[in-house]
């Protein structure tokens, strides 16, 4: 059986992966203002996302929240959906 149910959820983890390492990375480790680039980049590309796309994605990222032992990183997943722009503001 492979590690992961499908291509989207191995991608969403891996992307989700790369995320999680830039907005923790210090200024030594990398340019912050390469960080807000990366960051910016992966909220414009959610933003392109079709209504399906866009709640498999929030439903990945709720399941992977879930299972998540970390408690800073289950904060990071429980963020992701408002923090990239999946989810609108209700203010």
């Amino acid at each position: 059986m492979p590690a992961y149910p499908s291509l989207t959820r191995a991608l969403a983890e891996a992307l989700v992966d790369v995320l999680w390492f830039v907005e923790g990375c210090t200024d030594e480790q990398m340019d912050p203002d390469d960080a807000v680039k990366v960051l910016e980049g992966v909220a414009h590309l959610v933003a392109q996302l079709s209504s399906d796309q866009r709640s498999e994605f929030i439903d990945l990222i709720a399941s992977m929240a879930a299972k998540e032992a970390d408690p800073s990183r289950r904060a990071f997943l429980e963020g992701f959906p408002g923090g990239f722009g999946l989810v609108e503001d209700d203010y």
